[in-house]
């Protein structure tokens, strides 16, 4: 059997455990710092407060987060019937930047899903919101359906009026649907990072709420290097994995964006590498795929660089780490470009080797889904249900706004 093979046959009910709704945290705690943290280090479990990490990390890590912030992707729109039609942005189409679509003045097109999309067999759909003090008038169009999504195309008037600032006004934040409430006022705040500025995910990199300023200044204090990078988390993060076995679900795809100065420093230095949150971690261990693409095939084009759901298990791993970083700021240097923009589809899980994660930062994931997977590729198949069983035994808060576990 090969190794995809083996991948492609693990079986998902192998992934799953008893979570009790209660033990779903439905707020985070007043002060982030103070929930708990799950420590796993050299096959041992330990209990310690978040504000504790900084001390608990490697003295000379470095510490990598995603600084994607959260945006008021579902809207709502009411026919002249009465019903009531949720749209919710998951990426965009035109343009197909990020940064260009928020800075677009009057009409700009995404990939939305559409909630009650029966009710809405023509026409378009039509709402009045009020941005800067401006009676606003925001149409809905819709397009080609895609899958079980279609291309929406949205059109607005007013004064030099942003995309962003519709977004701001009309749309909320779209909490996990795990949370089974609504969105409310404090979910503003508490679903973003303190560290979180490029505009862009539908869903927040949650492993890094639990950090404050006065956390993220502890870590500068002990010499711990801070260092950011982009994944736009999208509504495929809570997609469940329905097949029996992983081989049948498809991963989603998800832009990421890391700084060349970054892969530089990553492509020479001897820290260990601490990865907050899952999105991170597969932004970080997809790189080593990338690099290797451009070993062989330096002028690789856009499309031929983007990670495929089963390369780890599918290409031989032929050179270093350090190599396959390298690659990529060559290849950022002959095209005189800062950053390295692209899309993974990469799934993490056992038998998955990581090549740059020396240890994460992570939150207790929902049962049988591909989080969990990655945990268990990091952790050992034979350890991630020790884990969580604790987790269980011991009062810890699952998911979302849960408490944290940090894995060495």
């Amino acid at each position: 059997m090969t190794t995809l093979d083996k991948v492609r046959s693990l079986r998902i009910e192998n992934y799953n455990y008893p979570l009790p709704d209660e033990r779903i945290a439905k707020h985070p705690l007043a002060q982030r710092e103070q929930c708990k943290v799950l420590m796993y280090k050299d096959n041992s479990i330990e209990e310690h407060l978040f504000h504790e990490v900084p001390a608990l990390l490697p003295q000379d890590a470095m510490l990598i987060y995603n600084n994607t912030r959260v945006i008021n992707a579902r809207l709502r729109f009411r026919k002249a019937t009465g019903s009531q039609i949720e749209i919710f942005c998951l990426e965009p189409i035109t343009p197909r930047d990020y940064q260009l679509i928020f800075q677009t003045t009057s009409q700009c097109t995404w990939l939305c899903l559409v909630g009650n999309s029966k009710r809405w067999k023509s026409g378009d759909l039509q709402q009045q919101v009020i941005v800067d003090g401006e009676t606003v008038t925001v149409s809905a169009t819709r397009g080609e359906r895609r899958g079980n999504a279609f291309e929406i195309t949205f059109s607005w008037d007013g004064n030099d009026v942003t995309f962003a600032s519709v977004l701001e006004a009309l749309g909320e934040i779209p909490i996990p649907p795990y949370l089974n409430r609504s969105t409310e006022k404090s979910d503003l705040t508490d679903y973003q990072t303190v560290y979180s500025h490029i505009d862009g995910s539908v869903a927040a990199p949650t492993a890094g709420l639990h950090f404050t300023d006065e956390v993220l200044a502890e870590c500068d204090s002990r010499g711990i290097a801070r260092r950011e990078l982009t994944l736009h988390v999208g509504a495929g993060t809570f997609q469940p994995v329905k097949s029996e076995d992983i081989g049948g679900h498809d991963m989603h795809t998800e832009v990421i964006s890391v700084p060349r100065d970054l892969l530089a420093e990553l492509a020479t230095t001897s820290r260990p590498v601490m990865a907050v949150g899952t999105t991170s971690v597969r932004t970080l261990e997809s790189l080593y795929y990338i690099g290797q693409i451009l070993e062989t095939a330096p002028d690789a084009s856009e499309e031929e660089l983007r990670v495929k759901q089963w390369m780890p298990y599918t290409t031989p791993c032929a050179i270093t780490q350090q190599k396959a970083l390298q690659n990529i700021v060559d290849y950022l240097d002959r095209h005189g470009a800062n950053e390295y923009l692209g899309s993974t589809q990469l799934m993490i899980a056992p038998s998955f080797t990581y090549r740059i994660v020396s240890g994460m930062i992570t939150n207790f994931h929902q049962p049988q889904s591909t989080l969990l997977l990655l945990v268990a590729a990091f952790v050992g198949d034979e350890n991630w249900r020790r884990i969580y069983d604790y987790a269980l035994d011991h009062d810890f808060r699952f998911l979302s706004y849960g408490d944290a576990c940090l894995f060495i």
